[in-house]
């Protein structure tokens, strides 16, 4: 129901609200650092064996992985690709994937309860990111193992020759070092669910000492403590707390988890948790800032939301998935219209606090809780959440400004005050362009968007791109693979310094302007 101070105008039998945006080049947020539009490949399902892996596939080049779904990762635009994982991590022997893999173990992953055959390890997977230009974060296992193990991977992956780690991957066919540059310190650490679960100050203190080690032999690093797994966990905030007290001076960034879904199909509620997100940005930017004064540092502590996205749709029925198959169809979620709009509101969020959420991955890339699909042996195809993904990473680039927003509001069962209009604003000033991605969270209610960038003079739209659905259930599959896809149809224009455009209800919408040169 629209509150108090909104407006509202009838055509054609649709109510249409009104909200107002103006926008200015000089009120800058931050730069967008690219990696947060990074993804994740966990060792977990058919992520990589079936999914980016699949040497029996018509596509897949010389070294097994599949060429179609490669290049519907270049469409997004990848930047950095966060692996082995996830809880996998904490019981991997990143030793176990190198080398010939006739000689390599197969392991039961005590995470997922598979078996892992390790055909796929640490140069495999650093090869196939390069076909991509994806960076990669890697992480380490600090459950069943620590200090020995990290540092032995770093000196594999980064030292150039000379010593016994360094000349073992030389010998494995990789002259070069792979120069990983962003590492993760383990993986939700305070999980019960973790093998290895650590109190704070256990985590804490062998992070720090795990950061020192790896720091000595590549100073050029930047490291990722681990938050707390997810905001409702027991141990939130002084978990966040204790772990930077030990760790502030030898990290760079701090993570966040979150996952959402709409389990009692309450729609209005669901699209309103993504203030659940901006809440728990703020809430740990105040605990690093806490730390930071605590310690009287001349640092800030910058954010990894390092695990984001839609998940609900198969946690039941993974629950009776037989254990140890290897690459069984785990957590193959089949999103919805109404997720995609989810996941476009989580980027406006990421987005719109780009001044300290520096990395973030969408968790995951391929078939596991993932934007792309496939057919072992057979088809691929892009989900519903593809689409705003695949918007704001090609077009999000650039700098972030901050626009003063008037929309109407509406109150759910969890939530109150939700704007209608969710939206951010980034101006690219080398390419001249000035992109809005916006979603109408209304049920029922078209937005008129008016929006006053007289500051932008000489703009044009050059596309008013919508994702909209009148079925909110609607999914894209192997048999239907356009049920939900974005057109070009958006009446947004510019008229005397002003963008008017209609945003029709439950829609993403992205909006690009460009200087005009006479």
């Amino acid at each position: 129901m629209m509150k108090e101070g909104a407006r509202t105008i009838a055509t054609a039998n649709v109510n249409t609200e009104i909200a107002k945006m103006i926008i200015d080049k000089e009120y800058k947020l931050a730069e967008v650092d690219s990696r947060i539009f990074g993804s994740f490949i966990e060792h977990l399902g058919r992520a990589v064996y079936g999914g980016i892996f699949d040497p029996g596939h018509p596509s897949a080049d010389e070294y097994g992985f599949r060429q179609d779904v490669t290049a519907m990762i270049q469409e997004i635009g990848v930047p950095i690709i966060r692996y082995p994982g996830g809880n996998f991590v904490s019981g991997y022997n990143w030793e176990d994937g190198v080398g010939p893999v006739k000689d390599r173990p197969k392991r039961l992953d005590l995470a997922w309860r598979a078996t892992e055959p390790n055909e796929v390890g640490t140069n495999e997977f650093m090869r196939w990111a390069k076909t991509l230009n994806a960076d990669v974060m890697m992480a380490v296992n600090l459950g069943t193992r620590g200090v020995d193990a990290a540092r032995n991977l770093l000196e594999y992956c980064n030292h150039p020759s000379g010593s016994y780690y360094s000349d073992l991957r030389i010998s494995h066919g990789f002259t070069k070092p792979h120069g990983i540059k962003t590492w993760c310190l383990g993986n939700e650490m305070d999980g019960s669910w973790q093998v290895g679960q650590k109190t704070a100050v256990e985590y804490g203190r062998l992070a720090s000492e795990t950061a020192k080690a790896m720091r000595l032999i590549d100073p050029s690093i930047e490291l990722v403590a681990c938050g707390s797994s997810f905001r409702s966990m027991p141990t939130y905030a002084e978990w966040e707390a204790t772990v930077l007290d030990h760790t502030y001076e030898q990290v760079d960034y701090l993570s966040l988890h979150t996952y959402y879904g709409n389990a009692d199909n309450d729609i209005a509620n669901y699209l309103a948790k993504s203030l659940d997100m901006d809440y728990f940005i703020k809430e740990v930017i105040a605990v690093c800032d806490y730390i930071k004064a605590k310690k009287r540092s001349k640092k800030t502590m910058n954010l990894s939301f390092d695990e984001w996205n839609v998940w609900f749709h198969t946690i039941e029925s993974d629950m009776k998935i037989e254990p140890w198959q290897v690459a069984s169809s785990q957590l193959e979620d089949t999103y919805t219209f109404e997720d995609a709009l989810m996941v476009g509101s989580m980027l406006i969020t990421l987005l719109r606090n780009a001044d300290r959420v520096k990395i973030a991955c969408l968790a995951q890339l391929v078939n596991a809780i993932a934007p792309i699909m496939t057919v072992t042996g057979g088809p691929a195809w892009r989900q519903s959440i593809f689409y705003p993904y695949m918007h704001a990473s090609v077009y999000g680039r650039g700098t972030v400004l901050r626009p003063i927003v008037v929309s109407p509001l509406y109150d759910s069962k969890e939530y109150t005050d939700v704007p209608m209009l969710d939206s951010v604003v980034v101006y690219n000033e080398e390419t001249e362009e000035l992109v809005i991605f916006a979603v109408n969270k209304s049920l029922e209610d078209s937005l008129l968007l008016e929006c006053d960038i007289r500051g932008f003079e000489d703009y044009r739209v050059i596309q008013h791109s919508i994702l909209e659905n009148g079925n909110v259930k609607a999914v894209n599959n192997v048999y239907q693979q356009d049920a939900v896809i974005p057109h070009d149809g958006g009446d947004a224009k510019v008229v005397e310094g002003w963008i008017h455009a209609s945003l029709p209800n439950l829609s993403w919408n992205m909006i690009r302007l460009q200087k005009t040169f006479a």
